[in-house]
């Protein structure tokens, strides 16, 4: 569903690996691309750049950088939450935090212009009642967060979450791919002070079922309420049998292929229920 778009930080590499990086990856997306879901195919596409360059983590100073771009931006966000301290504004926050990702933006993006010019944007969808009923109705949330610096929003989201006496299981990746958090920035954001922390048993670009470990498929399976931030957690999600679960998909569109599935505007900012 999502375009492929993600810019991988190579600069230790020497001209000639960086052109076979390309052709391989080229060649990886059109042998794959017909019966391969999108972030399976993203996640072979990273492990197979990892394996030829021995660069575990391609994106570490970028999460470094994100993480800091947010904790700047928390004295203006506190404002905007002291002036209006509904659950949306905070919904509203967490979102506008998926803005905070070198995997869709290019390197050059102003996120702190980009990142403040949105916090007073409305949700083009919102579902915020059914989403109050659910917290009033769990007493534990599932939530999948996504990229580093991103997560230091979801913290606040995450404070919110707990007045309404519901216990917050944030899940990460097991080990880096593109800008993901991992337990180290889930650390770094201060979540563990929050939330029990758990991995999904792999480094997938967003849910890939397949790759669960059978301990996150135990936590998953016995969730009724799951937050699940992002647009590879969605397109995943789509994918899979949600019988039974409240789950709702925050996320900011970033591509036309989400885009148009939800019938909203590139850059536009959503709370769903799916």
């Amino acid at each position: 569903m999502r375009q492929v778009k993600e810019v991988i930080d190579l600069s230790c590499c020497d001209e000639d690996l960086k052109f076979e990086l390309m052709r391989d990856c080229i060649v990886i997306m059109a042998d794959n691309f017909k019966d391969s879901q999108p972030n399976g195919l993203a996640t072979v596409v990273n492990q197979h750049i990892k394996e030829k360059t021995g660069c575990e983590d391609a994106y570490f100073k970028q999460k470094e950088i994100s993480n800091g771009i947010a904790l700047s931006l928390m004295e203006k966000v506190k404002e905007i939450l002291k002036a209006n301290d509904s659950l949306e504004t905070y919904v509203k926050v967490a979102i506008v935090g998926n803005i905070l990702d070198f995997g869709a933006y290019n390197v050059n993006t102003d996120f702190k212009e980009l990142i403040t010019g949105n916090l007073n944007e409305d949700l083009s969808i919102s579902e915020i009642d059914e989403f109050e009923k659910a917290l009033k109705s769990h007493d534990e949330v599932l939530y999948l967060v996504d990229n580093s610096g991103e997560i230091v929003f979801d913290r606040l989201l995450i404070e919110k979450i707990l007045k309404y006496d519901v216990g917050v299981i944030v899940a990460v990746k097991s080990g880096p791919i593109v800008n993901d958090a991992c337990i180290k920035e889930a650390i770094d954001a201060g979540l563990d002070e929050l939330a029990e922390i758990i991995t999904l048993g792999c480094d997938s670009g967003g849910i890939v079922e397949e790759m669960f470990s059978d301990e996150f498929r135990k936590r998953f399976d016995e969730s009724r309420f799951i937050i699940a931030k992002g647009m590879a957690n969605y397109e995943g999600l789509t994918e899979m049998d949600l019988e039974g679960k409240d789950v709702f998909s925050l996320l900011c569109s970033k591509c036309n292929p989400i885009s148009r599935n939800l019938s909203v505007e590139i850059g536009s900012f959503v709370l769903k229920k799916l």
